[in-house]
């Protein structure tokens, strides 16, 4: 899938990274591209983005549902120039999960699903759950959790019992995958709030300035919890050879250094460095993870244990860690990378969409599309025009419905057309999209073509603000 990808017998490595961030309400960083490696190689197939208290008073998050927030443009604004679109996104108040993939996959992503639970103050406002998305992704059934579990430290007990309620409860329409442990593979990411307890703050600030962080894990809440809970030692974590990424003064590396005020107007204690900024995975069915895996750089599941399973998935760690570059949060990003090393169950479309002839916005253009595959196809169906380095199945140019009466049979050609006062009149690099509404995602992609800019627009000289974001 990556450049170098493929591997002997038909499998292929795809590069998934992977961020967590609680934001702490803070309005987004001008630049992203260190937090999603963008120059790293080999590239990158999908980025799945998990932030927590994304601000969410009622008039913004309502404003949001209309709009995308701004964390969401800022990463589809850094993403789409470099070939990636939004898979989907989900948001529950503070809770936002978002998927990318690069466009060549976006035909082989499909079923996709998403829900939410809430597990705060009584369900209600949502500060505190769990966010999910599901989707099929060259035939493998994975999905990805966002959390945001109970705080404090007396909690740990509690935000265990959170993780399994979400687990256990979250549903999916899919007769397969109808929860979250159903899927292959799942990624667990958020600010699950465990802390490191019994150690003082001087021992605990020591140990950290010294990187001497393998002193702290043996009191790190999740760590512990994993030897007594079952469901727990399914999911699989790279060694925490990061400092903690909580709980820093904002705009700094400091670990927080001011005394809260207590409800008498006494000072209070500082708040602990903890690691609640965590990103775990469990690959469907698999053994229990071995106690001498921790020391290892790279950590690797797969699925072994299911002898009927013929298509595996080994997933691969290649780095665990945090970028203490951003301060607008008092928590530090976490990011990880894996490999997922897979045989593709398919790698035909179920549509083949292609441009017919020469476009322009001269006359109303005409392309093809065929069905190559038996699926859940729909008159409601459309297939649009998107612009190279579009951002989103929504961020079409132009559309037109597929044909409107009988569903087309199994590898018949069919000819529709778009108006021309839809095309851009400067023309440029385009796409057309088949997007199949009952599958939510685009299942066919044409290659990349030209559109001849309009011989209204070469007469009259017109530039892209002339067009007035016509030519977007």
């Amino acid at each position: 899938m990556s450049a170098g990808g493929r591997h002997s017998g038909g499998r292929d490595n795809c590069r998934l990274h992977m961020v967590t961030w609680n934001v702490a309400t803070a309005e987004p960083p001008e630049d992203v591209t260190s937090l999603l490696h963008l120059d790293a190689l080999p590239l990158t197939d999908l980025y799945a983005i998990g932030l927590q208290e994304v601000r969410a008073t009622p008039v913004k998050f309502m404003s949001d549902l209309i709009w995308e927030d701004s964390w969401s443009h800022l990463f589809m604004n850094t993403l789409a120039p470099r070939g990636f679109v939004k898979v989907t996104s989900v948001r529950m108040q503070g809770l936002l999960l978002l998927i990318f993939a690069k466009q060549m996959h976006f035909p082989y992503i499909r079923n996709i699903q998403s829900t939410y639970i809430r597990t705060g103050v009584f369900g209600y406002w949502g500060n505190k759950g769990g966010v999910s998305v599901r989707f099929s992704f060259y035939g493998h059934m994975v999905c990805f959790l966002n959390c945001h579990l109970a705080a404090h430290m007396g909690n740990a007990l509690q935000r265990v019992d959170e993780l399994e309620y979400i687990l256990e409860t979250q549903e999916f329409d899919m007769f397969d995958t109808p929860h979250v442990l159903d899927h292959k593979v799942v990624f667990c990411l958020g600010d699950l709030n465990f802390r490191i307890q019994d150690h003082g703050l001087h021992f605990l600030r020591s140990s950290i300035n010294g990187g001497r962080f393998n002193l702290l894990w043996s009191k790190d809440q999740l760590i512990m919890m994993k030897k007594k809970e079952p469901f727990l030692q399914e999911f699989e974590e790279g060694p925490l050879h990061f400092q903690p990424t909580y709980k820093f003064d904002r705009k700094s590396d400091t670990y927080d250094s001011r005394s809260p005020k207590t409800w008498l107007g006494l000072n209070g204690k500082k708040r602990k460095p903890a690691w609640t900024d965590r990103i775990l995975w469990r690959v469907k069915p698999k053994g229990l993870p071995s106690e001498d895996d921790d020391d290892e750089d790279e950590k690797t599941s797969t699925s072994t244990v299911n002898e009927e399973d013929e298509d595996p998935i080994l997933v691969t760690q290649n780095s665990y860690t945090s970028d203490m570059s951003y301060g607008v949060s008092d928590h530090k990003p976490v990011i990880a990378a894996f490999t997922m090393e897979m045989r593709k169950c398919w790698d035909t479309p179920l549509v083949s969409v292609s441009p017919l002839g020469v476009w322009s916005a001269d006359e109303n253009p005409l392309l093809t599309y065929t069905v190559l595959e038996d699926f859940m196809s729909s008159t409601w169906d459309w297939i649009a025009l998107y612009k190279v380095g579009f951002k989103s199945a929504t961020d079409y140019e132009s559309f037109s419905w597929v044909r409107e009466n009988d569903l087309p049979e199994i590898d018949e050609v069919i000819q529709i057309s778009m108006e021309k006062e839809k095309i851009p009149l400067l023309g440029g690099e385009f796409v057309l999209g088949y997007y199949s509404t009952n599958l939510q995602s685009i299942v066919g992609l044409s290659a990349d073509f030209q559109i001849k800019e309009s011989q209204r627009a070469a007469a009259e000289g017109l530039t892209p603000e002339d067009v007035n974001g016509i030519n977007k």
